[in-house]
Parts: C-alpha cells; sequence; structure tokens
C-alpha cells in the first residue's frame, strides 16, 4: 500500500466548493479517507493551507474563522497559515478595470458599474505566497524527505502543474482532485484525477451517517 500525504489548497476548496454547499459543511478528513480508500493509499497525513483575514475585516468572521481552523487541528489536519496581505490603492485600481473589462459591458452600462464598484471586500486581499508554500512542501516532502510516495492535491489551480510534473518525473505518483467547477483542464490531461462531484461531497458532510 503507497503512502500518500494530501495537501489542501484552502482557498481553491472554498471558493469551488461552495458553489454545491458550504464549505464548512464538508469534513475534509472524509475526503481525504474516502480517496485513500478508492485508490487503496495509505494515508499518511492531511495538510491544510489557509489564508487567514486580520481582524479588522471583521471580530466575527475572524474568530470563526479562526475556530475553524483549531477544529480541523483538533482533529489531527495540520494546519498552515499564512496573513491576507492587503492590495496597494494602485493595485485596487488595476484589479477593478480588469474585472470590468473582462464583462464586456455596453458604452451604458459600464459606466453604472464603475460608479458602485468601489468597495469589494474580495479584491482588497490576496493570498501572499499559499500557492508557493504549497508547491514547496510538495517537492520537500515527496523528493527530500521522502516521506510519502503519492501526492495528493485538493486543488483545481494548474499554477501547480510544474511542481506536479517535477513530482512524477523523479518516480512519485499524483492525484489532484477538486468539483467539476473551477478545475483545471490542464490538471486532468496531465494527471490522474478524482473528480469530486455532488453525490460523493454529500457523502462527506460531518454529520453524515451511512443508511446501510
Amino acid at each position: 500500500m503507497k503512502k500518500a500525504i494530501f495537501f489542501v489548497d484552502a482557498n481553491n476548496w472554498y471558493h469551488n466548493v461552495k458553489k454545491f454547499f458550504p464549505p464548512g459543511d464538508i469534513d475534509i478528513k472524509k475526503i481525504a479517507e474516502l480517496l485513500a480508500d478508492a485508490k487503496g493509499y495509505e494515508l499518511v497525513e492531511i495538510r491544510w493551507y489557509a489564508s487567514t483575514p486580520s481582524i479588522k475585516d471583521g471580530e466575527r468572521m475572524y474568530y470563526k474563522h479562526m475556530s475553524y481552523l483549531g477544529h480541523l487541528e483538533k482533529s489531527g489536519i495540520k494546519v498552515i497559515k499564512r496573513k491576507l496581505q492587503r492590495l496597494s490603492n494602485e493595485e485596487i485600481i488595476k484589479k477593478k478595470k480588469e474585472t470590468i473589462e473582462n464583462l464586456y459591458l455596453c458604452e451604458h452600462c459600464k459606466p453604472l458599474l464603475e460608479s458602485v464598484f468601489l468597495d469589494l471586500a474580495d479584491i482588497k486581499k490576496k493570498e501572499k505566497g499559499i500557492d508557493i508554500w504549497v508547491a514547496v512542501d510538495m517537492l520537500r516532502k515527496c523528493l527530500i524527505e521522502k516521506e510519502c510516495e503519492v501526492c495528493v492535491l485538493i486543488s483545481g489551480d494548474a499554477d501547480f502543474v510544474p511542481a506536479l510534473e517535477l513530482i512524477t518525473k523523479n518516480g512519485n505518483e499524483v492525484l489532484t482532485s477538486m468539483v467539476p467547477w473551477g478545475y483545471s483542464t490542464e490538471l486532468r490531461k496531465k494527471f490522474p484525477f478524482f473528480m469530486l462531484r455532488r453525490e460523493t461531497l454529500m457523502k462527506c458532510f460531518k454529520e453524515y451517517k451511512d443508511k446501510k
């Protein structure tokens, strides 16, 4: 039985899974166990990479998020945290313009949207180094410390392709997994994958009980 370490890109997981269910309702440990069982892997470790908000963004959101991370740690999951980095005013303006341009609005609608598109929280913050951290850890765990034979990436982000290619070239097995939406075609073409469909997620609710 091959040893597998699961690397979870929490931000990618959250934004894709929420199209089905509230991400917090899904037990990531059950997801990992389901994948390990389906592939015949020995689950060595689950590593959860997450950005953390500032308390300035709101105490309720901050403490709720930190409580969730604490719950993951208590369940045996290794949580790796990084703070969100604030965007500069110049970066915010650039991000707004890019977003509006990509909507292909008519000359009448565009000014209207620009007039209200002033204070969107999700473009005022960006993750700092999460993807790089995941990639470095995958290489370290698989190729340097040799703690596993299988690298399981729970993310649909194509930015991980170079790191995964290096891992496979050095003899390790790779598996990626994500829900259909937000799942890079490049990832699925280049590496074995496991699609997490709605019915699969339903089996991994925190309070799910097999009725058989």
